[in-house]
């Protein structure tokens, strides 16, 4: 066994280590689901930034550089980042007055419980499709540092991850984020270093950079506005709802912890977000061409690293994921036992919510790796993930936490067409199918406001 691959499984294994002992804590769904609710500044902002911060940030955003440049349609890291400011602007205060468990109970206390489980419904497969991504990202890692086919790396990474995730739930994940978030800005901090030593030193880099045919910020040639419009919106707007986040709003001791925690995540996500671009554009001509640009950041490490910054990047680099894939999981599971399965079942003692969410665990960490194991690419499952049928949600959201407008059934049909307003513009194959279910969804919510007033 290499060191690499021994530092990974060490690594791997004081992580489920954690989990186990922090099981031991959790007598109630609370505990399992949002932590007990007593989150703190630390706990809250490293747990966020870490959730926030995953395969997509570090493999994805690099392979995109590394294969069209960047340009001002370049969304990835930097719309991410701005959507947890917005979280904090307009979600975090009052969600979390609310006292809630999962974004579904809005639904429930706003339009009943009919709705409720219609967007808990809805907000499943995406959350499955962002762990399948993280699932796919931690396989390849495997898989190129134990010298494995792929799907093998797949399988033991969706292995670790089921198992992790179903002992400790959030409060595990919050107090493993701390080390992976450190971990990770560590991790990529010395390796831009020194990459940016390899090109010549800081000289060399900056004068790379300014002459680097791989920048374009030209509106010219960003293309035309509408796509570059879509590319900023499915993760400032697509992801302003996301489960993950919100779990972990909902956890914060205050709502004063909970919007400020996440300002502060999305600070640090901008500016930790920012290193995979910069070794993408540093790194481009020391690898030459890739058969698969999403290998560009795992192949720099490997091949232009000494052995221990190696095993500090793959440390890194399998916190971001691990911090990202059991978040997925975990809110996938709160929405499928606190939502739908746990009213429906006559007995409601603590020890049957908690064995059902992590029965949810188990099933949905079994479909993700199914589609890790048929997907093509992180980048593609986790833009997926953000824009599939979120419209509707944002938009029922807002209006239900700033309004009293709307009907269940005005919010039940602004939903469903924003899911197939999505739908049916990407099987038509336009080419801004998110901004076109927001438009069906904002324009379904104004009809059914205007019948609602019309019906009273």
């Amino acid at each position: 066994m290499s060191a690499s691959l021994a530092a990974l499984f060490g690594f791997l294994l004081l992580q489920f280590g954690i989990g186990v002992w922090v099981s031991r804590r959790i007598a109630t769904e609370d505990d399992y689901l949002v932590g007990g609710r007593r989150f703190g500044y630390l706990l809250a902002t490293t747990s966020i930034f870490a959730t926030w911060f995953g395969a997509e940030s570090v493999i994805g955003s690099a392979g995109q550089v590394f294969e069209h440049g960047l340009s001002l349609s370049s969304a990835e890291p930097f719309g991410y980042g701005l959507c947890l400011v917005l979280v904090g602007l307009l979600l975090a205060k009052p969600l979390w007055k609310r006292g809630l468990t999962t974004l579904a109970d809005l639904y429930r206390v706003r339009f009943g419980a009919g709705v409720e489980r219609l967007v808990a419904i809805l907000l499943i497969p995406p959350s499955v499709l962002w762990a399948a991504a993280q699932i796919r990202a931690f396989g390849s890692v495997v898989a190129l540092v134990g010298d494995v086919d792929i799907s093998v790396g797949i399988g033991i990474a969706a292995l670790f991850v089921i198992a992790y995730t179903a002992f400790g739930g959030l409060l595990a994940d919050a107090i493993t984020d701390v080390v992976q978030g450190a971990v990770l800005s560590l991790g990529l901090v010395i390796m831009l270093a020194l990459v940016v030593l390899r090109v010549g030193g800081p000289g060399e880099a900056v004068a790379t950079l300014m002459a680097s045919e791989r920048i374009s910020l030209s509106l010219a040639e960003a293309g035309p506005w509408y796509l570059t419009l879509e590319a900023w919106a499915i993760p400032m707007l697509g992801s302003l709802v996301s489960i993950e986040v919100i779990g972990r709003v909902l956890a914060a001791r205050s709502g004063e912890v909970a919007q400020r925690s996440t300002f502060g995540a999305g600070g640090l996500y901008l500016v930790v977000g920012s290193i995979p671009v910069l070794i993408a554009l540093l790194a481009a001509p020391l690898v030459g061409p890739l058969a698969n640009a999403e290998q560009l950041l795992p192949t720099v490490a490997r091949d232009l690293l000494p052995p221990l910054a190696f095993a500090l990047f793959t440390g890194g680099l399998v916190s971001a994921i691990l911090s990202t894939v059991d978040s997925t999981l975990l809110a996938s599971s709160g929405l499928l036992s606190h939502n739908l399965i746990i009213p429906h079942l006559r007995a409601v003692d603590e020890r049957t919510k908690v064995r059902v969410a992590r029965g949810g665990v188990l099933a949905f960490g079994i479909i993700a790796l199914a589609i890790a194991l048929s997907a093509e690419g992180v980048f593609a499952l986790v833009e997926l993930a953000s824009s599939l049928g979120s419209a509707g949600v944002v938009v029922t959201t807002l209006f239900a936490l700033f309004t009293g407008l709307g009907s269940a059934r005005t919010a039940a049909a602004t939903l469903v067409m924003g899911l197939v307003g999505y739908l049916a513009a990407s099987i038509g194959g336009l080419e801004t199918p998110f901004l076109l279910s927001l438009l069906a969804a904002l324009v379904t919510w104004g009809i059914g406001c205007l019948i609602d007033a019309a019906a009273s």
